[in-house]
């Protein structure tokens, strides 16, 4: 890491960037190199810049804070979210941030923020890897899915997702809008994924029950998923003890 660190800011409110340029500009070891009004401006200029560090608001239109994390490069990017909602605390430490700022915050804190930073850079930040997932019950689970391939970024509603299916490093995501890869195993997504809406019928299909047709029997003890949009999944022993239960 060089002595400067390059930081990108994101924020959809014009004073709360403009408020937080000022205080970073007192401090010469951290340098602005672009701010952004929103998250997919903000996955653009993290691609292009590849900054050491991102100061990141959560609540924003179209893509939310936790969502352009999902969608860049992390290796070796410091992120300190910056937010006036203290719900998603956790939830930030979940995914890995240094620091968690809560707007309005002064120069005092922001300057705890950064050594938190430089220390994450010299290996010497413990813990955030050891909290625990403890989020409020309405975040527990992910209302929409987000795809990013090359420039183009789609999100997919939960409730439109028909089937996700494995394919090696790969989910294939099928929907009322077709069907997208997203590379990701299909057992880390299913981890996001309500367990009332979402079952795993084999080891590489999961369905969604609001879009399930029927269940037909091949032979015996052999079955098959019928979706509403004509897909048929194999369904395995356990994942028909699993569609049982949940269909009662």
């Amino acid at each position: 890491m060089n002595d400067v660190l390059n930081a990108i800011i994101v924020d959809d409110e014009k004073l709360a960037r403009l408020y937080l340029a000022e205080l970073v500009a007192e401090f010469p070891e951290v340098r602005v190199v672009a701010t952004c009004h929103d998250g997919f401006e903000a996955v653009k200029a993290i691609t292009e810049h590849r900054p050491d560090l991102v100061f990141l608001d959560i609540q924003m239109p179209r893509l939310d804070g936790f969502e352009v994390l999902e969608l860049v490069d992390r290796s070796a990017l410091a992120v300190v979210f910056v937010t006036a909602f203290d719900q998603y605390a956790l939830k930030a430490f979940d995914a890995h941030a240094v620091d968690y700022l809560l707007k309005p915050f002064s120069r005092d804190r922001l300057a705890a923020a950064l050594a938190k930073v430089r220390r994450n850079f010299s290996g010497g930040l413990p813990g955030v890897d050891l909290m625990r997932r403890t989020l409020r019950p309405d975040e527990k689970y992910l209302g929409r899915i987000v795809v990013r391939d090359g420039a183009a970024v789609t999100i997919i509603p939960c409730g439109e997702v028909t089937s996700l299916c494995a394919e090696d490093d790969y989910v294939n995501i099928r929907s009322g809008g077709g069907s997208v890869l997203k590379h990701q195993t299909l057992a880390s997504l299913e981890q996001s994924l309500d367990p009332e809406r979402f079952v795993r019928i084999h080891r590489s299909a999961i369905i969604n029950i609001e879009k399930l047709e029927r269940i037909e029997l091949l032979e015996r003890d052999h079955y098959e998923a019928v979706l509403l949009d004509g897909q048929r999944l194999r369904i395995s022993r356990a994942g028909h003890q699993r569609l049982r239960e949940l269909l009662g």
